[in-house]
């Protein structure tokens, strides 16, 4: 294959010449973004650490905990990164396979563990492991190297998305099981986003687009408390103390903080009002203690770390690195969409939905997976650099 046949959406023309191993304007927010999430974990969770007597009453316990996580994930990024792309492509269809094996064993009773009604986790002792988490990082993989492989059939309904509709189709299945909705959305707009970076046919993409939006419309209305989320979302000052209590607290803290907030550690709605403060509505206790600016400087991150997924994947499209660079733009989808919807939410934009704020929010398995996935990225840019100096990648 060379340049001239690959879709146009890939993009043409030489790369520019790489000057150093790493693009710091990659690195730099996604660093930013790990240490600001760790200090206001610990800022949102305090209250509800001192509270409880599960935590032991310890105002550090949340801390400590993400601190772990996140050395843990770095770690891991780490050894990620020593890996060359072509082990990764080679592994996306095992380690999807193995994700799959997961969310099947989370649904077995005594094994998975329940909580709030969902039963999304593996217990290790004291340690619980989140297999939709890793689904995540395991359907990039896997969708980058199923569209590098059927490159030439993208044009087809048949060959090129009814298989890989099939296999998305018995994950979320298996995602609904627990219930995980979210998760579920997230992994079809990566598989679909990748399918038509790969060259997927317009007018096909467009069918499937609305097919899918009645589809997830029909799950809406079939299920009784997801359709109370879309009512207390349209309205939640009329619920305020009911189905829309965490919505209308969420949006009480972004109007107590005003342009420069109310001050780091400052934050009254962390106090047992707003409920999961160190988990989904993270965005919230950020917009009360740094108020405007402090958002606006938390989303600016988010979007160059976005937009330098895509010019990285699009660098290695160039040079006919269709699984690298698929796999870099599916990443960037992910985090992107996935940030999207959680701010979405905490400004009541979008119905209340459980996904935390990507490599921000309090929670092991969503760092952990984050990090592996930042880590795969920057091994994509690292490939790409070396290329471009006449190296081997």
């Amino acid at each position: 294959m060379n340049a001239t046949t690959l879709p146009r959406r890939f993009g043409t023309g030489r790369p520019a010449a790489a000057t150093a191993e790493l693009d710091p304007l990659l690195l730099w927010p996604a660093l930013a973004l790990l240490l600001t999430g760790l200090v206001m974990v610990y800022s949102a969770s305090i209250a509800t650490a001192e509270g409880s007597a599960f935590t032991g009453h310890q105002s550090t316990y949340f801390l400590v905990r993400h601190a772990v996580y996140l050395a843990v994930g770095l770690m891991c990024g780490l050894v990620a990164f020593q890996i060359p792309l072509r082990f990764w492509q080679q592994l996306a269809p095992w380690l999807f396979l193995a994700g799959v094996i997961l969310l099947v064993v989370v649904l077995i009773p005594g094994i998975g563990r329940t909580v709030n009604g969902a039963q999304r986790w593996i217990g290790f002792g004291p340690l619980t492991l989140q297999p939709s988490e890793f689904m995540k990082l395991c359907a990039v993989l896997y969708a980058a190297d199923y569209t590098a492989r059927k490159l030439t059939d993208m044009s087809s309904f048949r060959r090129g998305f009814v298989p890989i509709a099939l296999v998305m189709t018995l994950v979320g299945g298996l995602l609904l099981r627990e219930p995980d909705f979210g998760a579920f959305v997230v992994i079809v707009v990566i598989a679909m986003g990748i399918l038509f970076l790969g060259g997927m046919n317009g007018r096909l993409f467009a069918f499937l687009i609305g097919a899918m939006a009645l589809a997830f419309a029909a799950l809406i209305y079939s299920s009784p408390y997801r359709w109370e989320r879309i009512t207390s979302y349209m309205d939640p000052w009329q619920y305020a103390l009911g189905k829309g209590y965490q919505l209308s607290h969420s949006l009480i803290a972004f109007g107590r903080g005003e342009w420069f907030g109310v001050g780091l550690g400052a934050s009254v709605e962390k106090l047992f009002y707003l409920p999961e403060a160190h988990t989904d509505f993270l965005l919230a206790v950020t917009a009360e203690e740094l108020g405007f600016v402090g958002v606006v400087a938390v989303v600016g991150l988010f979007a160059l770390l976005v937009q330098r997924c895509f010019v990285v994947g699009r660098r290695a499209l160039q040079m006919e690195r269709v699984f690298a660079g698929l796999t870099a733009q599916g990443i960037g989808i992910w985090i992107g969409w996935q940030a999207f919807i959680n701010m979405g939410v905490n400004m009541g934009l979008l119905p209340t939905k459980g996904l935390t704020l990507p490599l921000m929010s309090f929670g092991g398995s969503g760092i952990v997976a984050n990090c592996l996935a930042i880590a795969v990225l920057l091994r994509v840019d690292y490939e790409n650099r070396r290329l471009m100096r006449g190296l081997p990648a």
